[in-house]
This record gives C-alpha cells, structure tokens and sequence, in this order.
C-alpha cells in the first residue's frame, strides 16, 4: 500500500509539472520539425501544367470519344466509347475527376498566393492563362461547371461544394481573367523560365496565346452572342496572337523517368496500353485526303500493317484505306466487298492491319502536347473576315492557316517536311477564291478539322459549332442516346452524390445531364 501511494504522488507530481508547460509547447509537439513549411508556387505551376497532358483523362476524353465522334479515327474496339456513341461512365467524367484535383487545385493555389505580388506578378499571369485554357476545354466538354468557387476548398468550408456557374458566366469570367493577367505581364518580375514547360519563361509568347485562347473563345460564343464576340475577336487579334508557327502554345516534354513528363496522349495511343491496334484512322478523314490530295495523309497515316513489325507497312498513298466508324468485328463484314472481307480475314488480329493506322512518328513520348496553334488563329482570322469583324482579306489568312498546319508537322519530325510546291498546290487545289461565302465556311471549317488532328476536343468543340466538317453519324443499334454525335460528355457521376445540390441545379439548367444536350454556345447544325 505504501509503495503505491509513493506511485500516486510521483504520477500527480508529474502531471501538476507537465501541466504548468506552455500550451505553445504543447501543442509544438504536433509539429513535424522535418517538414516543409513552404512551397515554391512556380513547383506547383510546372505540375499542374504537365498534368494538363495527363494520360488518364486524354486516353478518354479526347482519344475514346472525342476523336472518334469526330472522325479523325475509328476502332471496331466496343471500348472506343465514341465511336458508335455508348456511355462509359468512367472515360465521361474522366477530365471532369482528374482536372479539379490535379490541375485547377493546383493552378488555383499559385494564383492565390502570388496574388498582388509584384515580384510573382508574370507566374500569376502564366497559372492564370494556362488554367483559363484548361477551364475552357472542360466547360466545352460539360457546359455549365464549377468555376468562381472551385478549387478554393482550403479558404473555407463555405467551398466544399462549389456551385456551378452557367456555361455564359464561365466565358464571361475567363474573358475577364485572361485579358487581366494578360496585361499584368511585365519584365521587372521574376522570370520563371526553368519551369515554365510552355514557353520557357518568354513572356510576350504568353501574351501572344492570351490573344489567341480569347480569339477562340470568342469566337465559340459567336452564334449567341456576335457583338460581344465581335468585340472581344477584334481587341484580341489586334493586341497580337500567334504570328507564325514559332509561337505555337505545346507543352513542351522531355527524355525522363516515367511520370508526368510525358505525352500522355501518346501514351494513351501507344507507348502503355497500345490501343493503337485498336485505333484507325477514320475511313471519314482518309477519303477527305484523298481526295483533295492532301499532303498531310502519310504524316497523319503510317501506313497498312502490324503496327508493331515495320516490316508489314505498305506506305504507297495509294493504297491507304480508312476504317469506317460505326462497326464491330461482326458488323463491318456487312459492308465490306469481297475483296475486301478476304483482306479483312487475313489481316487478323479483327483484321484490322487492313486498314491505315496512327503515324508512330509523332506518338514518342516526347513529342509536343498541342494546345493551340498559329493555324488555328489564321483559319479563325479568316473566317472573321467573311463575317466582316475585320478588314483583311479572308484568302490570305485562309492559306496562311493551311499553310501553317502543314508545315507544323515538323516539330514532331523531320521526315514530315512538304515542299512549297506541294503546299501552293494543295492550297491552289481547295478553291476558296472562287468559292460562295457559304462553301468558304465550309471550307474554313474542313481545314480547321484538319489542323486539329491529335487536339479532337477542339476539333469536335468547333464542328459542334459550325457543323463542319458535314459528318455522317454511325448507327449502332447499342447507342446510349440517339444516332447522333454527342454534343456534351456527362458529368464525373461522383457528384451526384458528392456535390447533389449543385449537380440537380446544373443539370435542371442545361436540360439533363445527357449526350445530346446542347452547349450556351451550341446553336445547332
């Protein structure tokens, strides 16, 4: 018993000592010493950046459905989601469920904390742009999304369940921050050019994609809301987009470990999953080619054959054959002559070394990201030229663009090089001079389809628009919705019941979460 009192006094002694230490001290002991405390926002920015290229998102959001709704290529693969227009709900939501999380709440985080900085003030612009850029694609791929509260969960449990704006308050916002951060850009800040994975820390190259992403915001909302367009067109071009193809907006990747720094797009294709044995091109774009004797079909074909054994190619442009979209294994038999269906038996696996595949030249890992490119502002000046925004001739910007989509190929590869000769005559070739103001839209939005060969979400976003090229849709009988090509991708079904207030609100707005409804932007075709 009295060893046991002892223990008790020695127990309260320590207690009564432990408890007249600082609550300071205290709580100092949750503190891990070794930790970091602070965090370089140009790290954070070169990260987010990166991930825009990611290979989950790419592989489904723009490889699985949006190229193949658009018809760049075609699989017999039930697993090409867009291709005969079935719902995965997974591939949907893709860029929805990476992009808040690994991109915006990154890129959100630099804006705050060099927010008013002098010294951050051309970071802030650089996370500013790029992630402008990058909410642009995903309200284009959704419609109405979360935009002035997400990515702010850290200020404040008032943000835990963002709201989402309408599709016209997302342009109308992006319009906003892009033109300010444009016009934050000075050289007396710091230069962020190691880690800038864009431009290299070239801030006038900023400014240029600033003009251009508004040039093609712009001109996305220029069916509902020309005046406003118009304007914003017009401030944009004459501020200085791209001028040539040495301003072009790529994330540039480099030789590495595998990771982040990577094409993930063309990982997607072909360096991890391989699905380009499942992937075509479109039989769509290989007839369109043709053609019009285009001199980009062996840069975007690689020929007939086992992609995987060189020695099977057959590069003769003349033998180049597309797959159609809309088939299966079983399907495709129906429509095949006889020829062809013996081809198709032979060439196994499904036959498909019959038909022309994806070029690997530009699928290296290495290789560029497209975001945006010269081409693009040249074939957008020209066609605000026929609408009368501006006063130059729409011919000039006409070939310029065209010119400058082919010629691009050379940053992917050397080989892709085109003679002026071949160029002139393809231009020539087109007829835009002699063509009606309706046909040269036509054509615009032909050669706009062209130029965004590998950047499908933006080709599908402007034929959603324009309705160019004309395209025939598939028709499946396993369908999700309609015989149609989709004019939206579904929601990431997590916020249903993650974010159900505002998810109800949003789809009660744009008519259902559904494939077929339609963009703010979207006035049909």
């Amino acid at each position: 018993m009295k060893i046991n009192n002892k223990l008790k006094s020695l127990f309260l002694a320590a207690v009564v000592g432990f408890s007249s230490c600082s609550e300071t001290a205290l709580l100092d002991l949750n503190i891990d010493q070794n930790a970091a405390t602070d965090m370089d926002m140009a790290f954070l920015f070169s990260t987010g950046t990166l991930r825009i290229g990611g290979e989950y998102e790419n592989t489904r959001a723009n490889m699985l459905y949006s190229a193949t709704m658009i018809q760049h290529t075609a699989s017999l693969a039930g697993y090409f989601s867009g291709d005969k227009y079935f719902y995965n709900a997974q591939y949907s939501g893709a860029y929805m469920e990476r992009h808040y999380t690994d991109v915006f709440r990154l890129l959100q985080h630099v804006k705050e904390n060099t927010e008013g900085i002098p010294e951050e003030a051309n970071l802030n612009a650089a996370a500013t742009i790029i992630m402008a850029f990058d909410i642009h694609r995903m309200t284009d791929l959704y419609g109405d999304i979360p935009y002035t509260e997400a990515a702010r969960g850290l200020n404040g449990d008032e943000y835990w369940f963002p709201k989402y704006d309408t599709q016209e308050e997302v342009y109308t916002a992006l319009i906003q921050d892009i033109v300010a951060a444009r016009d934050r850009i000075t050289p007396s800040a710091r230069s962020i050019a190691a880690q800038d994975f864009v431009f290299r820390g070239d801030m006038d190259q900023w400014k240029k994609f600033a003009n251009s992403l508004l040039m093609r915001i712009a001109m996305r909302m220029s069916n509902v809301d020309p005046a406003r367009a118009r304007e914003v067109f017009v401030e944009a071009s004459n501020n200085g987009p791209f001028e040539s193809n040495a301003d072009n907006a790529y994330i540039i990747y480099a030789e590495g470990p595998i990771g982040i720094n990577r094409n993930g797009l063309n990982d997607g294709y072909w360096n991890t999953y391989k699905y380009s044995r499942d992937a075509k091109i479109s039989k769509t774009f290989i007839d369109w080619m043709k053609a019009n004797n285009d001199p980009r079909l062996m840069i975007v074909s690689g020929g007939l054959g086992d992609p995987e054994v060189p020695s099977t190619w057959n590069t003769d442009p003349a033998a180049q054959r597309g797959m159609p979209n809309g088939y299966n294994v079983s399907t495709i038999r129906n429509v095949l002559s006889a020829s062809e269906l013996a081809d198709f038996e032979a060439n196994q696996p499904a036959g498909q070394r019959m038909f022309s595949m994806i070029n690997l030249k530009y699928l290296d890992w290495s290789d560029p990201y497209l975001l945006q490119t010269y081409a693009e502002v040249e074939l957008m000046r020209a066609e605000a030229a026929l609408k009368g925004w501006i006063g130059s001739n729409a011919e000039t910007h006409f070939a310029n663009g065209v010119r400058a989509a082919i010629e691009v190929w050379t940053d992917f590869d050397a080989s892709f090089a085109r003679s002026n000769a071949e160029i002139d005559a393809y231009i020539q070739g087109r007829g835009f001079t002699a063509a009606s103001d309706e046909d040269k839209l036509r054509l615009i939005g032909e050669e706009y389809w062209a130029a965004t060969w590998l950047n499908d979400i933006e080709s599908w976003s402007n034929w959603r628009r324009t309705g160019y090229p004309e395209l025939t849709p598939t028709q499946d009988p396993g369908r999700f919705e309609a015989n149609e090509i989709p004019r939206r991708l579904r929601y990431w079904e997590t916020e249903i019941g993650a974010n159900p207030e505002n998810y109800s609100n949003a789809i009660g707005r744009i008519g259902g979460d559904l494939l077929m409804t339609r963009m703010w932007w979207d006035g049909g075709n």
